[in-house]
Order: C-alpha cells, then structure tokens, then sequence
C-alpha cells in the first residue's frame, strides 16, 4: 500500500515531468540554439587560444634565429630579421624584437640605437615601465657622447625609490658625475645606491670602485 508520503513524491514528480515536457515543447527551438552557440562558443575559444599559441611558438623560433644571427656577427641580417618580426608580431616577442632591434642598431652606431630607444619611450601604447627602460637604454647608449645635462632628466625621474629601474639609472646618473668631474654629483648617487637595501649584488661590487673614484676627485687633464 502506497503511503500519503509516497504519493505526493510521486505526483510531485510527475508535476515536474509535465512542466519540463510542456518547456521543451514550447521553447526547444531557443534550446537548441542556445546550446549550439556554447559548443560554438567553447569552440571557437579553443581554436583562438591555438591560434595564438602557435603564433607565440612561431614567433619565439624567429626571435631566436635573429639572436643567432646577432651572436654569429650578422649584425644587418639580425636588424632584418627582427625588424620583420617586429611588423609583423604585435605580441610580447614583437616588443622584444622592437627592445632588441635597438639593442643592434646601437651596437652599429649607438645614436642610431638611442634614436630606435627614443622611439619607444615615446610609444604611448606601451606601459609605462617600458617606457621608462627605454628611456633608460637610450641615456646608456649616449653616456659617453651627449652632455649629461641632457641625459640627466629622464634618469633622475627613473632614479625614485619606487622606480623598479632606479638601480641602473642612479649608476648611470654617478657615471654621468664622473665624467663632468662633478663628483658631488656622482656620490650623491652612489650613496643612494649604497643605501638602498635592494641594491643588487653586482652593482654593490662595482660600487666600491665607483666610490674610490670619487675619493681620488677629479683626474686632471694634461695637455
């Protein structure tokens, strides 16, 4: 003997067979659809994602090629290499083959290169960390042939405490005080590298030589 229990379950769920049987009747078309546009959804995803996957491997085997080319002295043939890639790349290995056509161009004539870095710092589509290691590449390349004071701007707004550059561009900064023979300047600097806790290992050891420059003052010029 069925219970009243039992018997309400069962009508129950035979209610909600009806009304799922009386949905799909109505609305089964718009079912349908639905669940073909999320399979074409799900598909169309997973073909984008190895889409760009592959144009990412494609990419990375070109980057690669052209720093050969750069590391066997092909120096044109790199600068093409990665000029294309540049093109024709708008994901992370185009901006790295943008930083490392710089890179080359500098090895050939460093103002050329700077210029190529100018370019860069002044793209507005870049975040502004890259921005500012182009700014930062740039000063480098010209270190030994601009006036400081030209160079000295974009470094010393990198050179901030929340900078993650400010490492390179206070050493540049100092360098650029040793070479005016301001060696005010130039400590300033490197006392700001020695107090920085964050200051890397490498730019610590060099740092005991800039600061015994400094010490010995300025090298006078004999004629």
């Amino acid at each position: 003997m069925v219970s009243n229990d039992e018997f309400i379950r069962e009508v129950d769920e035979e209610y909600r067979r009806d009304q799922m049987a009386q949905i799909w009747q109505r609305y089964n078309g718009l079912i349908i659809g639905a669940a073909i546009l999320v399979v074409a959804g799900v598909g169309g995803w997973r073909y984008w994602e190895h889409s760009q996957e592959t144009r990412a491997q494609a990419a990375a085997v070109r980057y690669e090629d052209a720093l050969k080319l750069s590391r066997d002295d092909k120096g044109k043939d790199a600068e093409a290499a990665l000029e294309s890639l540049a093109k024709e790349s708008d994901g992370g290995y185009g901006l790295l083959a943008r930083f490392r056509l710089a890179a080359e161009m500098g090895r050939q004539n460093p103002e050329n290169g700077a210029s190529a870095y100018d370019a860069l710092a002044k793209d507005g589509s870049l975040s502004t960390l890259w921005q500012d290691l182009a700014r930062l590449r740039a000063a480098w390349l010209r270190l030994d042939s601009a006036d400081p004071a030209k160079i000295r701007p974009d470094l010393e707004r990198i050179a901030v405490p929340e900078n993650p550059w400010r490492h390179s561009a206070r050493e540049l900064l100092g360098l650029s005080g040793l070479k005016a023979g301001d060696m005010d300047y130039a400590g300033k600097w490197f006392d700001q590298i020695a107090a920085d806790r964050e200051t890397p290992s490498a730019l610590k050891q060099r740092l005991a030589v800039y600061t015994a420059l400094v010490a010995g003052g300025p090298v006078p010029v004999t004629q």
